[in-house]
């Protein structure tokens, strides 16, 4: 189905891409690492409760911790092995979090679950749950959860604009597993009941876009190179017209959204009976030797990753988790990758440019190219204060999608995403929801 333009959304920022780095870099399945730590927190929700204990010998693909309510996912062993231990360790955050430890016995034993013929509806969800999928674009919501909604839905949107900076493993997973996207897409539709299905991919992946143009039953939308055209609401507009209210869920206007590598998953869940216990990201920057795209298991060490493209080519001045405009900074590689994990970037002192921040010019910047009509500076201003109450209320904090377009474009290098993310922190911290009541 030939391509069609998308719209255009209010405000976002144009930024260099930088994917030129591992762009040409197909998916790597590196070598098994001798020793895995899995964090039971990998999903949004609670984490994870194990079901085994020190000193059990596991395969790749056994079931290590369960479910601990509805928006919690399962948790699988990614090697097999014996586990040593099971910890209390600090996250990438900084956090502590509970990690099953599994030491690799290099058998490579496995157990997965039964595949699936024509299945239903209800299997199909039941499949993802029991697979412990999560959405892999962005904040790891239960799958299973996302395709029970409780409004109508006619749609069914793939994420494939990958706009984040320097990452490109969503590109990878489209050229290099066209029909397994195609596939898992459609058990979703299938689950969701609708026969409606879009992809949107953004106008600097071409070959993207043509790969799914051989689909009838797929409409490709070509969406404008502008970020964040991967945020949900940003992407439903641009696709479908449909503009999601603040405080309301795509369901609430007939979409669900799910990223090429969620629908990847999907179709391995249903038709190879695989867990979700690898991941797929992104490994670049100026401060790495060699940049790659590669799939690891869950738990592997971040410094083994990097030792395993080649090492710091310079001292790197950050580490950011993730993408550069909604990653984390890490303090040091003893964290471990999550089914979530999407890049591993070594940022140069060049690329990193941390300059110290002045005071607010009041230029108003931040709010012209909010994608959500929000006012960081309002944000950044009572929260400093600790006045969190008029920082939701005149800031609009709890619409913010996080997407770090005010940082970026602050002439003043504010920590405006720092004090949003500190503002909702601490609203959490009240029991407080929508506008602070």
């Amino acid at each position: 189905m030939k391509a069609v333009k998308g719209r255009f959304f209010f405000g976002g920022v144009h930024v260099p891409d930088e994917k030129s780095l591992a762009k040409a870099s197909p998916i790597d399945k590196l070598q098994q690492p001798p020793e895995v730590k899995i964090a039971m927190k990998q999903s949004l929700g609670r984490p994870a409760v194990p079901c085994v204990k020190a000193g059990d010998s596991v395969a790749e693909g056994q079931l290590i911790a369960t479910a601990d309510g509805a928006v919690s996912s399962n948790v699988f062993a990614s090697i097999s092995g014996t586990v040593t231990e099971i910890c209390e360790l600090e996250n990438e955050c900084g956090a502590k979090d509970t990690f099953i430890a599994i030491k690799g016995d290099g058998e490579g034993r496995k157990t997965f679950l039964s595949p699936l013929s024509d299945p239903s509806p209800e299997e199909i969800v039941q499949r993802i749950k029991d697979a412990g999928i999560v959405g892999l674009g962005g904040a790891g919501f239960p799958t299973a959860v996302k395709l029970k909604p409780h409004n109508p839905v006619d749609t069914f949107i793939i994420n494939g604009s990958e706009c984040e900076p320097y990452l490109t493993c969503d590109y990878r997973v489209m050229i290099e597993n066209t029909d397994e996207v195609a596939r898992g897409a459609r058990y979703i539709a299938k689950a969701l009941g609708v026969s409606d299905i879009i992809i949107g991919i953004e106008t600097n992946k071409p070959d993207c876009i043509a790969a799914f143009e051989k689909y009838d039953d797929i409409k490709v939308v070509a969406l404008r190179k502008t970020y964040p055209m991967g945020g949900e609401k940003q992407l439903i507009y641009s696709c479908t017209g449909r503009k999601v209210p603040a405080g309301k869920l795509p369901s609430d206007v007939g979409v669900i959204v799910n990223n090429v590598a969620t629908c990847l998953a999907v179709c391995e869940a249903i038709e190879l009976g695989k867990p979700a216990y690898e991941a797929i990201l992104t490994v670049s920057g100026r401060a790495i030797k060699n940049c790659a795209n590669v799939k690891v298991p869950v738990g592997t060490p971040f410094g083994y990753i990097v030792e395993q493209c080649g090492g710091e080519a310079s001292a790197p001045k950050k580490v950011v988790l993730g993408g550069p405009m909604t990653g984390v900074a890490i303090k040091s590689y003893d964290s471990y990758v999550k089914k979530t994990t999407s890049g591993i970037l070594l940022l140069s002192e060049k690329e990193a440019a941390a300059e110290e921040p002045t005071p607010c010019l009041n230029c108003g910047l931040c709010a012209d190219h909010c994608p959500m009509h929000l006012m960081p500076m309002n944000t950044a201003f009572y929260s400093s204060a600790g006045d969190f109450e008029n920082a939701v209320k005149l800031g609009g904090t709890l619409y913010c999608i996080e997407c770090g377009v005010c940082e970026y474009v602050c002439p003043a290098k504010r920590p405006l995403l720092q004090a949003i993310r500190k503002t909702k922190n601490a609203v959490r911290a009240q029991g407080k929801t929508e506008g602070g009541k």
